[in-house]
C-alpha cells in the first residue's frame, strides 16, 4: 500500500511540474501584422468626433416656451404662419425650432416654388395634418401626423400640397440660415 501511494504522489508531482512548465513556457509571438487601414465609416467618425471638439459650443440657457396662439405669426412664407420656439436666443444661436402653421387652402402658384436651405441639419416632425413634397433624388412623399424626416443640406424640394389643418414642427442648425428660391 504504501508502494501505491508513492507512486501516486510520484505521479501527482510529475504533473503538477508539466502544468507548471506548460504556464511559464512562452509560446512564440507572432510576427507584427501590419494594421489594417481603418474603414471609412471610423475616419469619418473620428474627424466628426475632432470637429465636434474643436468647435467652441456656445453656452446654453434654461428656456421654456409654452403654447400661445398669439406667438403665431408671419415667417419666412405667406402661406405659413410661425411660432417661434426661442431655442436659438437659448442655444446662442447654434438651435433654432419652430411651429409652423400653414394657411388653407394651398394653392400651388404661391406655394410650389422649388427651394433649398443652406443649413447643417434640418427635421421636420408632422403634428398635425398631412403634407407633401418632392425631394430632389428622392421623389414625391407625402407625410401624416406623427412623421418625421431629415433634410440633408442643400436638398432641393417643393411643396406639393398640406391639409387644412396642417402644422410641423421644424429644428433648423444652425439658427440663422439662407433659403435660395430657384427657378420652378
Amino acid at each position: 500500500m504504501a508502494k501505491a501511494r508513492k507512486k501516486a504522489s510520484k505521479k501527482a508531482v510529475k504533473k503538477a511540474v508539466k502544468k507548471a512548465a506548460r504556464k511559464t513556457v512562452k509560446k512564440p509571438s507572432k510576427k507584427a501584422q501590419p494594421r489594417k487601414p481603418a474603414s471609412r465609416k471610423a475616419n469619418a467618425r473620428r474627424a466628426v468626433q475632432a470637429k465636434t471638439r474643436a468647435k467652441q459650443r456656445p453656452k446654453q440657457k434654461f428656456h421654456v416656451s409654452h403654447h400661445n396662439e398669439a406667438d403665431f405669426d408671419q415667417g419666412l412664407r405667406a402661406y405659413a404662419k410661425y411660432r417661434d420656439l426661442g431655442l436659438a436666443p437659448a442655444t446662442g444661436g447654434m438651435v433654432q425650432a419652430h411651429v409652423i402653421r400653414f394657411i388653407p387652402p394651398f394653392t400651388p402658384e404661391d406655394v410650389s416654388t422649388p427651394h433649398f436651405h443652406d443649413v447643417d441639419l434640418q427635421m421636420i416632425y408632422v403634428l398635425k395634418g398631412w403634407y407633401k413634397t418632392e425631394f430632389e433624388g428622392e421623389g414625391v412623399h407625402t407625410f401624416h401626423a406623427g412623421a418625421c424626416w431629415i433634410q440633408p443640406p442643400k436638398i432641393k424640394h417643393t411643396v406639393l400640397g398640406y391639409s387644412d389643418d396642417c402644422e410641423l414642427l421644424e429644428i433648423v442648425l444652425p439658427a440663422e440660415f439662407d433659403t435660395v428660391m430657384l427657378e420652378g
